[in-house]
């Protein structure tokens, strides 16, 4: 599928199907996300994936399930046969830009004006989601409405914050959310060309 093609047909599903994925197609989603940018190759973005349907319920459960059924949803977030939780290592960008290369001159720790875990975090995700596409399947992304007990309940070790849940699977008729109707914003309203 061509790369235009595959943007295209991005979209955040609500339905699966119970028809499992592959192993190695997990494996080649996640390859693909470790290509994102990473600030300072600080490579401090992980991945937990949760296949079995008691952890898929749990991780559904953590992500605010209950309030999509009650929107009118399937339940799929525990749908989905593989859930990705992407999780964001602080610790280590701090621990990168503590390295010679990266210090300042003074030898004092960079500000971080912005935190480029979650910027980084954020392209491995979109990576994973095209990529979830031209594998033929389906994606969507949710929040974690408790992060903290999301990372208890997989392991997840201090200074790793799941930040969300990337499902994929096989597509199932979904019930498309009224946010559809609204369309892209104009171009000429994102696209500024040298000043605001």
């Amino acid at each position: 599928m061509d790369f235009a093609e595959v943007i295209r047909r991005r979209r955040m599903v609500r339905g699966f199907t119970d028809e499992p994925v592959p192993w190695e197609t997990v494996q080649r989603l996640v390859r693909a996300a470790q290509r994102a940018p990473s600030a300072g190759y600080s490579q401090g973005i992980s991945f937990v994936a949760v296949t079995e349907p008691a952890g898929r319920r749990d991780v559904a459960a953590l992500a605010g399930e209950t309030w999509y059924r009650r929107a009118g949803h399937r339940p799929f977030i525990s749908e989905a046969p593989v859930q990705l939780v992407v999780c964001a290592g602080e610790a280590v960008y701090r621990a990168r830009y503590r390295e010679a290369d990266k210090q300042k001159p003074d030898g004092r720790e960079r500000s971080w004006p912005v935190p480029w875990w979650y910027v980084d975090a954020g392209a491995a995700l979109l990576l994973l989601l095209l990529a979830a596409v031209d594998a033929g399947l389906q994606a969507a992304f949710v929040g974690v409405r408790d992060p903290a007990a999301l990372a208890a309940r997989l392991g997840i070790p201090d200074g790793d914050l799941p930040v969300g849940v990337a499902l994929v699977g096989h597509g199932a008729p979904d019930r498309r959310t009224r946010s559809l109707g609204r369309g892209r914003r104009p171009l000429d309203e994102v696209l500024h060309r040298e000043r605001w």
